[in-house]
């Protein structure tokens, strides 16, 4: 039998027919990776809007062929009938316009387009989507524009926002303000894609549908956690755009202190959207600004055949921005006070892998001595699981205590289950009106408060700035992570002990 939760069923509105999505920088990286793709699975599963269709709108001036080939050219299985069938109604109902990000004339050309669209709808409602796939530099004036030109009057508006929303507390402000100014908080959707991973989403199953773990999530019974993020690739001719934001930016401040909010807020009163994002928001509030004693900064140089961070043309000569950062959080509340929560990310390492770690408390010694510690590991990526180490005896006549794990490796356990990438689950989200896995503004606000001081810091605004600790190219970086973790209580398992590994290449 399946448990419901009926409060995430909700009074949102859902866009069942009539409706448009206009996908801002469709010629970019990210619509073509992530958006499109993204849109085809939903289409072909049958979560798109009756009668849907799909604009893409940028500044590049390409034919339809073209565009419907940079549509698709990351869609996977073309090949086969079935999929190639699907592809083509696709690129069917997709249609595109050129023009400029910053004029009036431009945006009024792309309604015209819509208008049309629109005219043959056979009910009074006209729905818009706004996906921008842009560069954060664009976003207010694309959104402004938007609004004084291309926005229904006749049906729903939606606009969706990819990160980042700022550099710092007072460019996020400043954005966050011009987007207000034209778009309600109802109609935004920022977008963190890590809310719609699909073990970030089950975080609030695991935590609040179980009783078994309910009486050990605090201080009482847990030491430390540590959120762990590592890639395997350095910037590899992205070290321009990397440089300008540096890894806090581009992975702590946001994915990982959203998966940090999720896995310490309070129950909410029910799983609907805004009593899901107030208990966050309560958390968040309770973690003073990151200190320069907690933080760990790392730069990764050449090794094994790679080049290093400064090798890379696009980077500027000398940069001192760290591509790894280890960093220590306290929230200063009655459940968690004491706990030290570790979020480190890096690139260049040794593995790509992404996972929360809570390591309990040990057991009262006497009877034990040297008993490992009870560790429960919830991997994000790749090849979804859960594991909770536990000591149990060693088989046979020996009476010794061992550590293995009872282990949930989602792909073993759900041999039939199609996991969603995140983004086709974000974006069903929005078409449903559920704001549950989006960033809310005070959200935002909250976030920027505690990282603000640390990247200032940095980035030599408030004193010297720090030289980060080099580290080779592939290895687990620098050299002082060890003694970091280990200063926080971290203590290392038995090590005849490995948890069971995951080969990357073979998934």
């Amino acid at each position: 039998m399946s448990g419901t939760i009926p409060s995430m069923e909700g009074s949102h509105v859902a866009l069942k027919e009539d409706t448009i999505i206009v996908v801002l920088g469709a010629s970019g990286d990210l619509a073509q990776k992530k958006t499109f793709p993204a849109l085809f699975t939903l289409y072909r599963q049958g979560y798109l809007p009756k009668d849907v269709h799909i604009v893409g709108y940028a500044r590049t001036k390409m034919d339809l062929a073209e565009f419907h080939r940079r549509q698709t050219v990351h869609i996977k299985g073309a090949d086969n009938p079935e999929i190639k069938k699907k592809l083509d109604e696709f690129t069917g109902f997709s249609s595109y316009v050129a023009g400029a990000y910053d004029q009036d004339a431009s945006f009024q050309a792309l309604t015209k387009h819509l208008e049309e669209i629109e005219a043959k709808y056979t009910s009074k409602d006209a729905n818009r989507i706004f996906y921008m796939a842009l560069p954060p530099s664009v976003f207010t004036t694309v959104a402004t524009h938007l609004r004084n030109n291309s926005y229904s009057t006749k049906g729903h508006n939606r606009l969706i926002i990819e990160k980042p929303f700022g550099k710092d507390l007072q460019s996020c402000r400043e954005m966050m303000t011009a987007l207000k100014a034209v778009w309600t908080e109802d109609e935004t959707y920022r977008i963190d894609h890590y809310l719609g991973k699909e073990m970030v989403k089950n975080l609030l199953v695991l935590r609040f549908g179980n009783a078994a773990l309910t009486p050990s999530w605090d201080k009482n019974s847990i030491s430390n956690v540590q959120i762990t993020f590592k890639e395997p690739f350095g910037t590899e001719g992205r070290g321009g755009y990397f440089d300008e934001f540096g890894i806090i930016r581009d992975v702590l401040q946001n994915h990982l202190l959203q998966v940090l909010s999720i896995l310490t807020m309070e129950r909410p009163v029910s799983f609907s959207a805004e009593d899901i994002r107030d208990e966050k928001v309560k958390v968040l509030r309770a973690i003073p600004p990151v200190a320069q004693e907690d933080t760990l900064l790392g730069q990764y140089v050449g090794a094994n055949g790679k080049p290093g961070y400064l090798e890379d043309d696009t980077v500027p000569k000398g940069s001192h921005c760290p591509t790894f950062a280890a960093t220590t959080l306290w929230i200063h509340n009655p459940r968690w006070e004491g706990v030290p929560f570790i979020l480190r990310a890096g690139k260049a390492l040794n593995e790509a892998k992404v996972e929360i770690r809570i390591q309990y408390k040990d057991v009262t010694q006497g009877i034990f001595k040297d008993i490992s510690r009870n560790e429960l590991v919830i991997r994000i990526q790749p090849n979804e699981a859960i594991y909770i180490k536990l000591n149990l005896k060693t088989p046979g006549m020996e009476t010794r205590a061992m550590p293995t794990e009872m282990d949930l490796t989602y792909k073993r356990r759900f041999t039939d289950a199609v996991i969603p990438e995140a983004y086709e689950a974000l974006i069903l989200d929005a078409i449903h009106g559920d704001h549950s896995n989006f960033v809310r503004d005070d959200e935002l606000d909250v976030a920027w408060k505690i990282w603000t001081p640390i990247l200032h810091w940095i980035e030599g605004k408030s004193g010297p700035a720090p030289i980060p600790e080099p580290y080779p190219y592939g290895s687990r970086g620098p050299k002082p992570l060890d003694q970091f973790i280990d200063r926080y209580g971290y203590k290392r398992t038995d090590r005849s002990y490995s948890w069971p590994v995951t080969n990357v290449a073979s998934l």
